[in-house]
């Protein structure tokens, strides 16, 4: 087990102790103390937030790892591209080649300009999985949106993964949260997966939160658990196993197949458990979170690969004909998230 790994665990263990989380503890109080000065700054107008001339809208989370941002992200884009409105979305390119200091357009809504591994798995995902929504990737999301705004004509801005990015004013703040994991361990990082205190509560404006399985109640009830505890919008988003396709032909796979299945997500846990249900499962196989494949990650494995939508964008260069992924389907009320 690696350090990441073993670091993981403790994020989501809350009877976490010994050494290295002890160790991680004490580095947790320098985080929170600029994390905290950083909130405080620009909740009292020391610092000011830039702003763009479009309406801005960011989706995130409290928590590291995988919430389910990005089929949420795509429901939200639809939602304004099908009402006419020219939309963009900015993402930081986590993962991708490309210089992020510079802005990329990864696509214009119509042309697709850089491919997974320049990109990063989950702009390519987007750009290649939306019509006419534009995708751009710089970790100056100012800087992204002002380009978008001037040279694209662009009305709506998603900011993916934005919460934390204070830089760039919003007009609306929507927190993801995952009704299994929650806030893991309520630890701040590194000691757990918290990225700031949950006072930060008081500027979201919408909370969602993501079911990832096939049952739902449990979702349903943290959702009245939290809009009563916040005094905030709440909305359940449920995402559950619709089909599985070859990357390349298209062709489903039939049930009870014997497959490995292989992901490298953030928590790949529910993935695991979605295959479980209609499939064999011969063997698993986890990377760290944003992996970039190469041919020996899979050399050695012989019939049907079977992986998520995320991942299948990577896999997909490395030009084999017997890699499948999970189609999932969204369920949100994105009638009512999106109402002013």
């Amino acid at each position: 087990m690696n350090i990441k790994t073993k670091i993981t665990e403790i994020h989501y263990n809350k009877s976490a102790n010994g050494l290295l989380y002890n160790v991680l503890k004490f580095a947790s109080v320098f985080y929170n103390f600029g994390s905290s000065l950083k909130n405080v700054m620009y909740d009292n107008g020391i610092l000011k937030p830039k702003k763009v001339n479009a309406y801005v809208i960011s989706v995130g989370n409290f928590t590291t790892g995988g919430v389910g941002k990005t089929p949420v992200v795509a429901e939200i884009a639809k939602y304004y591209i099908n009402k006419g409105e020219k939309v963009a979305i900015i993402s930081r390119g986590y993962s991708g080649k490309l210089d992020n200091k510079k802005v990329n357009v990864i696509s214009d809504g119509i042309n697709l300009h850089y491919k997974a591994d320049m990109a990063g798995d989950e702009p390519y995902w987007l750009a290649i999985n939306l019509n006419m929504c534009a995708v751009l990737t710089c970790a100056d999301r100012y800087k992204a949106s002002k380009y978008a705004v001037e040279e694209m004509g662009i009305t709506h801005i998603i900011l993916d993964d934005g919460f934390q990015h204070r830089k760039m004013y919003r007009d609306e703040n929507i927190v993801l949260v995952d009704s299994q994991k929650i806030f893991g361990n309520n630890n701040l990082l590194p000691a757990g997966p918290l990225r700031e205190n949950l006072n930060g509560f008081n500027r979201v404006n919408k909370i969602i939160v993501v079911s990832k399985s096939i049952e739902h109640s449990l979702a349903e009830k943290l959702a009245e658990e939290l809009k009563n505890k916040y005094e905030k919008e709440t909305f359940v988003c449920k995402t559950e196993p619709d089909y599985i396709y070859n990357i390349i032909s298209g062709e489903h796979l039939a049930k009870n197949e014997e497959i490995t299945a292989i992901s490298a997500i953030g928590q790949p846990e529910q993935f695991y458990k979605f295959l479980e249900n209609d499939y064999k499962i011969a063997r698993k196989v986890s990377f760290d979170d944003h992996h970039q494949y190469n041919i020996s990650d899979i050399d050695g494995i012989n019939g049907k690969i079977v992986t998520t939508e995320k991942d299948a964008v990577k896999l997909a260069l490395l030009n084999r004909n017997d890699i499948y992924a999970l189609k999932l389907k969204t369920t949100i009320d994105i009638e009512n998230l999106l109402k002013n």
